[in-house]
């Protein structure tokens, strides 16, 4: 698609006000469409963080946090190597049925 539009631009004399105007309006249609698939990205990631917060035992509005950068970081290295609420709760429910 792309290839058929730049060839049928080649083709057009270049400095025609109707060439500059398409590639111009074609340019500007991928962009809208880029901004809306990197807003929709942002939108799943931000709902697959919360749930997987949640589902930790942490608040869920920790995957906000997710949107700053270097505390991304930090965010992710607390829930790799810290202890979960949710394990922490299990662990005591082990002690206090044995």
């Amino acid at each position: 698609m792309i290839s058929q539009f730049l060839f049928v631009s080649l083709l057009a004399d270049a400095n025609s006000d109707a060439a500059t105007n398409a590639m111009t309006g074609w340019f500007a249609a991928m962009g809208a469409v880029w901004l809306l698939v990197c807003i929709g990205l942002l939108i799943l990631s931000l709902v697959i963080n919360w749930t997987i917060a949640a589902k930790a035992g942490y608040s869920g509005a920790l995957s906000l946090l997710m949107l700053i950068p270097v505390v991304n970081l930090i965010i992710v290295l607390m829930f790799a190597f810290s202890e979960w609420p949710i394990q922490k709760e299990l662990r005591e429910a082990k002690t206090r049925g044995a």
